[in-house]
């Protein structure tokens, strides 16, 4: 599916499984403001998850180099407003991040901390010493830059946060967009197509 802006990934999900009747789930989320790429499982696939929730992920980003905000994207309170680095520091800055890199997990996110989910210990003010992970940027590179803003094409292991990373170069996702997973391309996102299992397990 190439899944629009509003809905959580939960809600796409609930809905191919209102429509066929069969165990849904997916391989690996979105958030609801980001769009793009969802592998959906459906019926005795989804068993088959494993194969497809560690492959590598590609994504388009417009970084906010103004300020940063509560939950790394539009939808958080802005914490900070600064100037945005010049072009020369902004570099310096993206080096940083490419190859193996340990960031922040961001407070609104879906890791549990004491039993219970980030996001929502930081939607009641609640704030935790939220734990690093480390991931592997292979590549990182700017498609534009506007002074005040930079739109990046990125290739991350699985599990990385692109929220991290604008948190890094000092901002905050303005959009988030992920076009391929493993060798999954949003190209392909047709609702009414199916691919079989051991089509989808041959291509890996």
């Amino acid at each position: 599916m190439d899944k629009p802006a509003g809905p959580s990934s939960f809600a796409i999900v609930a809905e191919l499984r209102r429509k066929t009747g069969a165990r849904t789930g997916h391989a690996g989320t979105l958030d609801p403001f980001a769009t793009g790429l969802l592998l959906l499982l459906s019926g005795s696939a989804t068993k088959l998850a494993g194969c497809f929730v560690g492959l590598d992920k590609r994504y388009l980003t417009d970084v906010d180099l103004t300020g940063r905000t509560t939950t790394g994207d539009p939808e958080g309170d802005v914490l900070e407003r600064h100037d945005a680095p010049a072009s020369e520091e902004l570099e310096q800055r993206l080096e940083a991040l490419r190859g193996e890199v340990e960031l922040p997990i961001p407070a609104a996110s879906a890791v549990k901390i004491g039993g219970e989910r980030a996001y929502r210990l930081a939607r009641r003010g609640i704030k935790v010493q939220m734990p690093t992970r480390r991931s592997q940027v292979a590549a990182l590179d700017v498609i534009s830059y506007t002074g005040d803003g930079v739109r990046l094409d990125l290739r991350v292991s699985s599990g990385t946060y692109v929220r991290a990373i604008a948190d890094a170069l000092g901002g905050h996702c303005r959009t988030l967009r992920r076009t391929e997973i493993g060798p999954f391309s949003v190209e392909e996102a047709d609702p009414e197509r199916i691919i079989p299992a051991d089509e989808a397990l041959a291509r890996l």
